[in-house]
């Protein structure tokens, strides 16, 4: 069987069809953007593709863990799904486009699915900014880029070792090693095998700096395409990995001894005829570039939630650890918070560098891609480029990236500007699975440890291999 891009329901009919499919395996992203889904029997599934389906919505209703979160303000389940609504089937809908083989799974499809109301959605977010984009004439490119750590691990191992001496895919310290990945070459070769099966082409793969660090660069694409390859590439990777009695994990910061790990997303726009709008040699393109900078800058303390949803995203953001700690921009700059890297127009690009490997894309790319709009709209002036080290320069609180998980949250929550680009209702939710995230921290007594820096077993169990 071989990835077709199929864009109606009569194609895929015909196509399940002909190859004598039995079951479809579809999946849908929680606001944590985690993979959600079941196995669909081709009947239904057909069925499905006209009218859609009904899924249970406690997935929007719990968080990592299949807790049920229990609101600060209301002291009970969200408004949208809990205890008083008796959790109904809500309406997804297929994705019709979004059709790939599962190497591991013969004749066995992945298709990615949506809320038909798509206030919660995270894939409806993303889209939401989207249209509004396109009412201003331009269309988003996206890719992201992941950084992970291997082990020769179980998920099992890894809970009775209680996340202490692992053992390290590889040894030390040995970014860009062509001894590691020649060594390793069959895995890596899975890698980019798995990816180009399942339409998400790498650019790049190398290793990182640290023990068993991957990093995998996955090509551009159109923005919504784009984060429907990113969280395909984060579960599947895990599989591939488990696969091979390996574990990986995205979480932001899983040692105190080693980088984090980042989900960099690189971002540009075009016309609606596919021509660059972020041109720096045209004076238009120069001033859209300039517009769309300073909208980062200006709005993304409030939207950074939405790159680091967890309280462990925070310790990743820390100074001369591969991650910024304020919103400064500079070309070619890695010590900043968006990076401008030059090429020919049709490459010239913002790298968000923000943004963690344990964000969900839809709602990180989503942030950024609004920011952005938000200054163009709002003729946002950016601030001087930064040159040189980032970390030593001084700059206002309104350009200083959170510092924690609550602080970031509170910022999203009275953000009027949040509210205009994702909606009162996705606001209102998402602040509140911030806030409930933090509280069952609290609960553990982390924040109250003498080391800030420590990654508590709290974090490890909840995040490792989920998130």
């Amino acid at each position: 069987m071989e990835n077709k891009k199929i864009i109606n329901s009569e194609e895929i009919k015909h196509y399940i069809q002909q190859e004598k499919i039995q079951y479809i395996k579809v999946g849908i992203t929680d606001v944590d953007g985690v993979l959600r889904g079941k196995y669909m029997h081709s009947e239904k599934f057909m069925k499905a593709l006209e009218e859609g389906f009904g899924f249970c919505d406690v997935i929007f209703g719990w968080d990592l863990h299949d807790e049920l979160y229990i609101f600060r303000e209301s002291k009970d389940c969200s408004p949208f799904t809990g205890w008083h609504t008796g959790f109904p089937d809500t309406k997804i809908r297929i994705i019709f486009n979004s059709m790939r083989e599962i190497p591991f799974e013969e004749r066995t499809p992945l298709f990615l699915s949506e809320l038909e109301s798509p206030a919660l959605c995270p894939r409806g977010v993303l889209k939401k900014v989207l249209e509004r984009l396109k009412e201003k004439g331009f269309l988003a490119r996206a890719a992201l880029e992941y950084e992970f750590f291997l082990f020769n691990e179980t998920s099992r191992t890894i809970e009775e070792k209680e996340f202490k001496n692992l053992e390290n895919y590889t040894p030390g310290m040995f970014g860009y090693s062509i001894l590691r990945n020649s060594v390793k070459s069959d895995f890596f070769q899975d890698i980019l095998s798995m990816c180009s099966s399942m339409d998400m082409s790498l650019e790049g793969l190398h290793t990182e700096t640290g023990p068993g660090v991957i990093e995998a660069a996955i090509s551009v694409d159109e923005a919504l395409l784009a984060a429907d390859k990113a969280t395909i590439f984060k579960t599947f990777m895990k599989v591939l990995a488990q696969k091979n009695n390996l574990i990986a994990t995205f979480m932001a910061k899983w040692s105190k001894d080693f980088p984090g790990q980042s989900g960099h997303i690189h971002c540009s726009l075009v016309d609606q005829n596919g021509n660059p709008s972020f041109n720096d040699s045209e004076e238009r393109g120069q001033e859209l570039l300039n517009y769309f900078l300073g909208g980062l800058q200006r709005y993304m303390r409030e939207f950074c939630v939405l790159l680091a949803p967890t309280v462990n995203s925070y310790k990743r953001l820390s100074p001369g650890a591969w991650a910024p700690i304020n919103m400064t921009w500079g070309t070619e700059n890695r010590t900043v918070g968006f990076r401008f890297i030059k090429g020919n127009p049709y490459s010239q690009r913002i790298e968000n560098r923000i943004a963690g490997a344990d964000a969900n894309p839809y709602l990180a790319i989503a942030a950024t891609i609004g920011a952005g709009l938000l200054g163009i709209e709002n003729k946002i002036e950016l601030t001087p480029e930064t040159k040189g080290n980032a970390y030593s320069k001084k700059v206002s609180k309104d350009y200083r990236v959170p510092t924690s998980l609550k602080e970031a949250t509170m910022l999203f929550k009275r953000s009027a500007h949040a509210r205009s680009l994702f909606g009162d209702n996705f606001v209102d939710h998402f602040s509140s699975t911030r806030e409930w995230e933090y509280d069952q921290y609290t609960k553990y007594g982390t924040p109250f440890r003498k080391d800030p820096k420590e990654i508590s077993k709290w974090e490890l169990s909840r995040y490792f291999e989920i998130i």
